[in-house]
């Protein structure tokens, strides 16, 4: 059974880093495009960044273009995501998700695989 584990989320001070994993395990998920998405609570779900299985491209939203980078490692079938520049309103439940999404790759309901989530705070 596919499945998506994220670890490396925690407690931060603005302006602090840190960096996501994402270990999938159960399928190989080539071809696949992965994502990370976070939800703050009372907000809905939203795309982070995103990218395709040959990394020929990557996708930011606007709220953390310039301050997070996502990559992968397909070869480990591991997704990463550095975070630096860390503010409050980063905090949220960050999720991985992987799915065959085409060009709809910032739709929630493209990603048939999620995993759990993490917990990032951002606070002093």
């Amino acid at each position: 059974q596919a499945q998506l584990v994220e670890s490396g989320g925690g407690l931060v001070q603005p302006g602090g880093s840190l960096r996501l994993s994402c270990a999938a395990s159960g399928r190989t998920f080539k071809g696949y495009t992965k994502a990370w998405f976070r939800q703050a609570p009372g907000k809905e779900r939203e795309l982070v960044a995103a990218i395709p299985f040959s990394g020929s491209f990557t996708h930011y939203s606007d709220a953390v273009k310039g301050r997070f980078t996502i990559s992968r490692n397909n070869a480990d079938n591991i997704l990463y995501l550095q975070m630096n520049s860390l503010k409050p309103e980063d905090t949220a439940t960050y999720f991985c998700a992987a799915g065959l999404t085409g060009q709809s790759y910032n739709t929630a309901s493209a990603y048939p695989y999620w995993g759990q989530g993490t917990q990032v705070t951002v606070s002093s």
